[in-house]
Order: C-alpha cells, then structure tokens, then sequence
C-alpha cells in the first residue's frame, strides 16, 4: 500500500526541501496543497499518512489580510483531534500552535541568520537531538506561546518556545531543518524586501555562512527528519 504525505505550501519557493527526500526513501509519495489556491474543503485531512505544515512570510494571526487562515488552522485542528502525525515548519509551526489553541504574535525581535539552539531535557531525548552544537537557519519574527499539554524542546536566547511536541505524533519546529544552499539562495531572492528591511542582515554574508554551515546543517537536519518519521512510528 502506497503511503502519502500532504504539504500545506504558503509560497511556492519554501518547499519541503529535505523532508520530501526522506520521505521518499522511505516509500512515502507527496503531493502540495497551496494555501490561498487550493480549495481545502475538498480535502480530507485525515487522508494521509502524515502532514506537513510549511512556512511563509505571514503572522498566523493576520486572518483579516489572509482570511483562509482561519480555514487553515481549523483544517490542522481536524488533524490535531485525529491524533495524525503532523510536523509544523516555522509559519507551520505557528500554525499548529494556533489549532491547538495557543496564542501566536511577533516576537521580541526578528531571527534570521544561523546559530544554534538550546536542547532542553525532552529535545535531547527527541528528534531534534541531531542539532545539539549544529547551527540551524532561523527566519521568522513571530513566536506563541506553548500549547496546553505540549512539551517545549527547544530554545534561543530571543526565543523560549523555538519547538515543541505534542503528544507522540505532532512535532512543531520553528527554525528550518529542511534547507539546503539552493533552497537558501531561493529565500535570499523571494525575501529581498524583508531583508532589507531587516536591520544587521546582510544577504552575502547569510550567503557566506551558509556555504560555511550548509554540509553539516543538512546533514543534521537529513537525521532530525529520520528521527522525525520514527517518532510518528512510519519507519
């Protein structure tokens, strides 16, 4: 029997970068739907075998600009209560917060750049343990609070919830392990106005450092995904 994954996509240059090719090797075929395109009350998400919630450059609470969100995070919430494995990246990660009825809005500053994050007890013992001393690509500016019963597993000094888990089958990472160097340089071209706009960002040194980091960043993030599909018991 074929197993499938589902991509909620937000815009088309943040794909599942690494996350497609894992799934891949292990037999688990993906298919796109793109929020504000696709008609998402034609899907079912309980359907497949495991979901994915990717990033974008918008605040999961700016439904009066976006109003599909509200769509969105009630479509995650189906797959909350369904108890479906289910992986949010960034933008995705925010959403999963809001569906689990957590509050989401911009952080105390802007991430973007690489650098590490801080393992906590339970990260260690998850998926995430791949990353401990490997930088890791942040992007975003908007952070939640944790959602009830969810355990946080990773931290940044600008950032105390920077991933969690809920239950055993929802992970919810706000930085990207999915990227490699050709995805990075799509961003630096999709992302131009916000960086910018980004004060102490500088496109050739992300593009410098991310040359220097990229090999052990995928290699690691190539782990956490692995991991990540154990987790779900789909290995």
């Amino acid at each position: 029997m074929t197993r499938t994954c589902l991509a909620l996509r937000h815009v088309a240059f943040e794909d599942l970068g690494l996350i497609e090719q894992v799934l891949a090797d292990h037999s688990i075929t993906c298919r796109y739907l793109d929020i504000g395109i696709d008609d998402l009350s034609a899907v079912d998400p309980t359907a497949d075998d495991y979901m994915v919630v990717l990033g974008g450059p918008i605040g999961a609470y700016e439904d009066d600009l976006y109003p599909y969100l509200k769509d969105e995070i009630a479509f995650i919430k189906r797959r909350l209560e369904a108890d479906l494995p289910l992986v949010g990246i960034c933008l995705g990660a925010q959403l999963i917060a809001a569906a689990a009825g957590a509050a989401v809005y911009p952080g105390r500053e802007k991430e973007i750049g690489w650098g590490p994050v801080t393992l906590t007890t339970a990260g260690h013992a998850s998926p995430l343990e791949a990353l401990d001393g490997v930088p890791v690509l942040h992007w975003h500016g908007d952070t939640f609070d944790l959602p009830d019963g969810a355990v946080r597993l990773a931290s940044t000094g600008p950032t105390l919830n920077q991933a969690f888990a809920l239950g055993d089958k929802v992970l919810a990472i706000q930085f990207h392990v999915e990227v490699d160097a050709a995805m990075v340089e799509r961003w630096l071209i999709g992302h131009r106005v916000e960086l910018g706009a980004t004060k102490g960002v500088s496109i050739p040194a992300l593009r410098a450092e991310t040359l220097r980091v990229g090999a052990a960043a995928q290699a690691a993030g190539h782990k956490v995904i692995t991991a990540a599909l154990a987790y779900a018991r789909l290995t």
